[in-house]
């Protein structure tokens, strides 16, 4: 198994006002970072709750309650799944959470924060699994929201939609030899 405590993938800036490198590491998630998770939970739900018509502290109480019965899921499902901190140049920015089994990877999760989507770090980081699934024989998977426009990039990494499962399509990338 990976350790990705360990790893550090360098990122080329796609601003081309700082001409300058990023870094993505990877840190355990510890109990004093679930303040942080949540926001970043929040964050992928704003669209969503745009919608409701709920004041900010229903919104607030329902994402809350969200977040914690995700967490306590993936923690009961993934007991030695790898719960990970993204930080892109030190900054907290996102999570990756991956289940490595013998002769598979499930991608749990991988979220950034609005302000570090579409600069290139997630496809990095997905890009760096691929590489990790092809060099120790592992089959991928993840599920993926039918509307995310993600689901373009996974297929060109060559993830196929094996299964819709209720409004997520449940995707497989096949060992390439």
């Amino acid at each position: 198994m990976l350790d990705m405590s360990n790893v550090w993938i360098p990122m080329e800036n796609h601003n081309t006002a700082t001409k300058r490198s990023e870094t993505i590491h990877f840190r355990p998630i510890t109990d004093e970072d679930m303040e942080f998770l949540y926001r970043l939970y929040a964050s992928t739900r704003l669209t969503e709750m745009a919608v409701t018509g709920w004041n900010e502290t229903q919104i607030e109480a329902f994402l809350r309650m969200q977040f914690r019965l995700q967490h306590m899921q993936y923690m009961q499902n993934y007991p030695g799944a790898s719960f990970n901190i993204v930080f892109i140049d030190g900054t907290p920015a996102g999570r990756l959470y991956v289940d490595r089994k013998e002769d598979r990877m499930l991608v749990i999760d991988i979220s950034l924060l609005p302000d570090f989507k579409g600069k290139g770090a997630g496809g990095r980081i997905l890009r760096a699994l691929v590489e990790e699934a092809d060099a120790k024989g592992l089959v991928m998977s993840l599920h993926v929201e039918r509307s995310n426009p993600i689901l373009q990039f996974y297929k060109a990494l060559g993830f196929r939609e094996l299964e819709l499962r209720g409004m997520y399509y449940y995707m497989e990338r096949e060992l390439l030899n």
